[in-house]
């Protein structure tokens, strides 16, 4: 869960899942423009695939290799025991 955290932690990772919840199975060149385009952010082709590294070691995103293309999709999952472990709070009457 440590690495969970730590991912979440930088906004540029947080920008990648953002991304990748609004479309699935984005290339690397894919995500650079939409960073560039939707989060005014231009990291190198390398720190974007760092960052990727980063993300996909906390199982927050899955690779898949076809063919030439690596596709990269969210996995909601590790954020779901989050809000599990610490479930919202009902207000009091």
């Amino acid at each position: 869960m440590t690495d969970v955290y730590k991912a979440l932690a930088d906004e540029t990772r947080r920008a990648l899942l953002d991304e990748l919840l609004t479309r699935e199975e984005q290339t690397l060149f894919e995500l650079c423009t939409r960073l560039a385009m939707n989060h005014d952010l231009t990291p190198s082709r390398q720190a974007i695939s760092q960052h990727l590294d980063v993300l996909e070691a906390a199982d927050l995103v899955r690779t898949e290799r076809r063919g030439r293309y690596k596709l990269h999709t969210i996995n909601t999952a590790p954020l779901a025991e989050i809000s599990q472990r610490w479930p919202q709070r009902k207000a009091a009457s």
